[in-house]
């Protein structure tokens, strides 16, 4: 077996911790352990939903993921550890999708990322599509 990636994660009182790493592995079973998520494909590359709504994926490359954040969460994730977390690029970093980098991030602080992604998107009630064309 490969090596596992180890993060030392100091402590309020500067006391090193050692936490595994996540890996894809990881953060697929993490997303799939929120309750009626499911997972499917988007451009390519696993996503996660729930209530037909895209709450995270996993990048093509396998390193990083997203996690669909309300902004101000998003800033939140980014400020306190900007070395696991980043804003996507453009409109979608300004939505709230968030970047997270695997070997970066701890499963504690992914799992409590993906809890508010997959709340605020289990809290949302998917609209029936629209309908296109005239109206009789």
């Amino acid at each position: 077996m490969g090596r596992k990636a180890q993060l030392i994660i100091l402590d309020s009182v500067g006391a090193a911790r050692y936490r595994l790493a996540v890996t894809q592995d990881r953060f697929r079973r993490i997303a799939l352990g929120m309750e009626g998520a499911s997972e499917s494909a988007h451009m390519g590359h696993p996503d996660f939903r729930v209530n037909g709504r895209i709450f995270a994926t996993i990048a093509p490359a396998g390193r990083r993921g997203m996690v669909k954040l309300p902004p101000d969460e998003q800033q939140a994730f980014v400020r306190r550890n900007p070395a696991a977390f980043e804003p996507a690029s453009g409109a979608w970093g300004r939505q709230g999708c968030t970047m997270v980098v695997f070997e970066k991030v701890d499963e504690e602080t992914l799992g409590e990322a993906m809890t508010l992604a997959w709340k605020n998107a289990a809290g949302r009630i998917r609209r029936p599509p629209r309908r296109s064309g005239l109206r009789k």
